[in-house]
């Protein structure tokens, strides 16, 4: 009751000074406008009658009781609002939590249209906000078509019979794809009420063949962190705008991932780069075959630290990695085939240090690996090849290598990996200490003479160290 009243108090108190502004402000107005008629129009001061005076007060009295009358509306109006938004969120929010199936479909529907109705950034917020925690409820694909409300089984523990009652969320599969397809539709360009300025954290979610075409995310920040993708999942030609795109510890399980076409990153220039902006592909787990083709990165960061992939086929191919760093830092690339051909990746910054070639082949054919600095760009400073591992058949055939250095050293080349037509124009390339030196080909095997001086180490080849 005392926080009740207090809340009162306070209401009555904002009003107060509302009301008081309003008066403050059109008295202010009306000598403004007085003054202003008496300099262009050059009246002279004379002394007013009395009927005069009348007139003037009844002006101004009804100017401020038409201020006063307009800032209490507005006020009530305000309030009418809130509250009817409070009474429709609390009755779509219980329908989401109802055990009957088709309410909670219905729910969905009616959290979609108060956040179209209520075009306020926080209350659109506020519905996306528990659309997508749904989807970060607990949930197994195998019981989510399960037509069942409750289950009982019994076991044995300790020599006694207990009974176990597990309750379900009715088929729940069909309430999930509702809600990721609303909120694909609010994403689209052609949207007629646009969700896309919103945040969407999907921390943890379940979503089962995901499709997010031309979808288009520019919220601060967009998070599938630790999130399960079940199925055929497709993000080509999505639009990552804003500054902080995470797919970090992701899981896709059990079918072809594709983010074709897809544009990861802001160009808007942000007033501080906090250390979590840019994308992240951290630790993230691909089962089946993965591809990027014609994908591109801009920004702080595009990081693929420990990832793994292990599907038939893994692509890169033409793809631009344009942000401020490119790292591929312990990743463990296997499966049949890793293709980064045609790729161009022209950050200042490029690591693969620590990454594990494993794929049956690995393609980086005719691929752009750093820039040189020109006079309005920084060019590359360092790309970080160093304890890589090269195991299955990896060609470099047609291969740039640009920049200040490319570190090699302590690489283990054991397979088939060929540098045979790569162009070696960074500053400085070197393979220093390799602990693996087999099945290693390049242009000058037969006349070591004609190695590139900016190639090390000299003489060559390389020794492992002792």
């Amino acid at each position: 009751m005392r926080w009740g009243r207090l809340g009162d108090r306070l209401h009555r108190a904002a009003l107060l000074l509302a009301v008081l502004v309003a008066v403050v402000c059109g008295l202010g107005i009306a000598a403004l406008t007085w003054w202003l008629l008496w300099l262009a129009l050059g009246a002279k001061a004379e002394t007013p009658n009395q009927l005069d005076l009348t007139k003037i007060a009844l002006a101004v009295a009804a100017g401020v009781g038409g201020a006063v009358a307009l800032v209490v509306a507005y006020r009530r109006q305000r309030d009418l609002e809130r509250g009817r938004f409070a009474e429709l969120f609390g009755a779509a929010s219980r329908q989401l939590g109802d055990s009957d199936v088709a309410v909670r479909i219905a729910g969905v529907y009616a959290m979609t249209g108060i956040a179209d109705e209520f075009r306020s950034a926080s209350r659109r917020q506020q519905c996306v906000d528990v659309l997508c925690a749904y989807l970060r409820l607990p949930y197994d694909p195998v019981a989510g078509a399960n037509h069942l409300v409750s289950q009982a089984e019994t076991v044995n523990e300790s020599g006694l019979e207990v009974q176990r009652v597990y309750q379900f969320r009715q088929n729940d599969r069909e309430v999930r794809r509702t809600i990721v397809q609303v909120i694909v539709d609010h994403l689209q360009r052609s949207a007629e009420v646009s969700w896309s300025n919103c945040d969407f954290t999907f921390n943890n979610a379940v979503i089962e063949r995901a499709d997010f075409r031309h979808a288009v995310f520019a919220g601060r920040k967009t998070s599938f962190a630790r999130a399960v993708f079940s199925g055929r999942t497709t993000f080509e030609h999505v639009s990552f705008a804003g500054p902080q795109v995470t797919f970090r510890e992701a899981t896709f399980d059990g079918g072809p991932v594709l983010f074709d076409h897809a544009h990861f990153g802001s160009t808007r220039p942000e007033k501080a780069v906090r250390a979590e902006y840019g994308t992240t592909f951290d630790g993230a787990r691909f089962d089946g075959s993965v591809s990027f083709e014609q994908a591109t990165f801009v920004g702080p960061r595009a990081t693929f630290a420990g990832i793994r992939t292990t599907g038939k086929r893994t692509s890169f191919q033409d793809t631009k990695f344009h942000a401020d760093l490119t790292s591929f830092e312990c990743a463990t690339l296997d499966g049949q085939h890793l293709a980064f051909t045609g790729a161009d990746i022209s950050s200042p910054r490029i690591t693969f240090s620590g990454a594990q070639f494993e794929a049956g082949t690995v393609a980086f054919d005719e691929t752009r690996i750093g820039a040189p600095a020109r006079m309005r760009n920084r060019g590359t400073r360092e790309i970080d090849f160093s304890r890589a591992e090269f195991h299955g058949k990896t060609t470099f055939a047609g291969t740039t290598f640009a920049g200040r250095s490319v570190d090699f050293s302590e690489g283990d080349f054991f397979g088939d990996t060929s540098f045979v037509d790569a162009k070696f124009n960074a500053g400085e390339i070197t393979f220093d200490r390799p602990t693996a030196w087999v099945g290693t080909h390049f242009d000058w095997d037969d006349i070591p003479t004609r190695k590139p001086a900016n190639v090390k180490p000299n003489p060559w080849p390389p020794e492992r160290p002792e």
